[in-house]
């Protein structure tokens, strides 16, 4: 395999696993790595990348713990001769893309997803906390009715219908119900697959309406909040003034952008799609597209987990997609 002509694809959260990355430090550049991210997250990166699967859950956590891996599994690939021609990552993986483009640093991209995965996490706790709020008042005033089940804004999948389909009954049904309001297409999966966002009572109200649709399956995913919407609002604004503080370059290969599908063209583009992201939803069907149309050899997975690979099935393009998240996975590269 010619090491150069290849596209680094990078996991975002979902992807994490306890222990993940920790055989990659057989390689002196992980340890200095980990010995970077340490000092930066100020808690030892090893033991949190050994936590538990419910901490792994945590925004806060997992941010910064699928980074590691991320970036872990970069700089292992680099001291064996492997060199991406391009690059790209799903929702969180962008900012280990955006380090394998040389649009920023990796000290700045810790400090980055530190902050991004606390105000994340700050923002979804307020939104459950309104929302538990919310349903106790209204259990109150109803004479007492069950309130055990969730109210908290979340995330689901839709299964078995095109993203397209999916973007144009939200579409329609936004002006049919005040609840479904706040239901919104969160990240474009692949062609059969499509996760949104909302309200506790937007997904309720919008699992027979799918079904009704055509919908295979609605799954209800363990997440901490409505990532990729318009609900994470006050976190792209406390977001806004740390990046203003990090140097965004231009990037040295071709990057492309979870917001718009399309190659990022400068250093102030990334930054400010940096910001677009938390609330915008991911176009990874248009990134694996541009991907597809650089006629690569192969792309490997650059971090822990095979969602890429599962997602990339689905686009029917003959590039193979190789694990890349451990030194065994690695090894089986030829």
């Amino acid at each position: 395999m010619n090491k150069k002509n290849i596209v680094y694809l990078f996991p975002g959260q979902g992807a994490q696993y306890s222990g993940m990355a920790m055989d990659l430090l057989v390689s002196d550049a992980v340890k200095k790595l980990f010995d970077t991210a340490s000092e930066i997250l100020d808690r030892d990166i090893k033991e949190l990348l050994q936590s538990d699967t419910d901490t792994l859950k945590r925004t806060d956590v997992s941010q910064s713990a699928i980074t590691a891996a991320n970036l872990a599994a970069f700089v292992f690939l680099g001291e064996r001769g492997y060199s991406p021609c391009a690059c790209a990552g799903f929702s969180l993986g962008e900012y280990s893309a955006l380090v394998c483009a040389g649009v920023i640093d990796i000290t700045d991209c810790f400090r980055l997803v530190k902050f991004r995965g606390e105000v994340m996490q700050k923002t979804a706790d307020r939104l459950r906390e309104e929302a538990a709020l919310l349903a106790e008042q209204q259990a109150a005033q109803s004479g007492g009715a069950d309130t055990d089940n969730d109210t908290a804004p979340g995330m689901a999948a839709v299964v078995g219908l095109a993203p397209d389909a999916v973007e144009e009954l939200i579409a329609g049904w936004k002006n049919q119900s005040a609840e479904l309001k706040d239901l919104y297409a969160a990240n474009i999966n692949s062609i059969k697959q499509l996760v949104v966002s909302g309200t506790a009572a937007a997904l309720t109200q919008a699992q027979p309406l799918f079904k009704e649709a055509g919908a295979k399956r609605f799954i209800r995913l363990q997440v901490a909040g409505p990532f990729h919407s318009p609900l994470m609002a006050d976190a792209a604004d406390a977001f806004a003034s740390a990046l203003e503080q990090i140097e965004f370059r231009n990037p040295i290969i071709p990057i492309f952008s979870n917001v718009t599908g399309k190659q990022i063209s400068s250093g102030d583009e990334a930054k400010k799609l940096a910001l677009l992201q938390i609330t915008s939803p991911v176009r990874w069907v248009e990134v694996e597209a541009a991907v597809a149309a650089c006629a690569v050899e192969a792309c490997f997975e650059t971090g822990p987990g095979k969602v890429l690979q599962g997602l990339w099935k689905d686009t029917g393009s003959e590039i193979p997609v190789f694990a890349a998240g451990t030194v065994e996975d690695i090894e089986l590269v030829r």
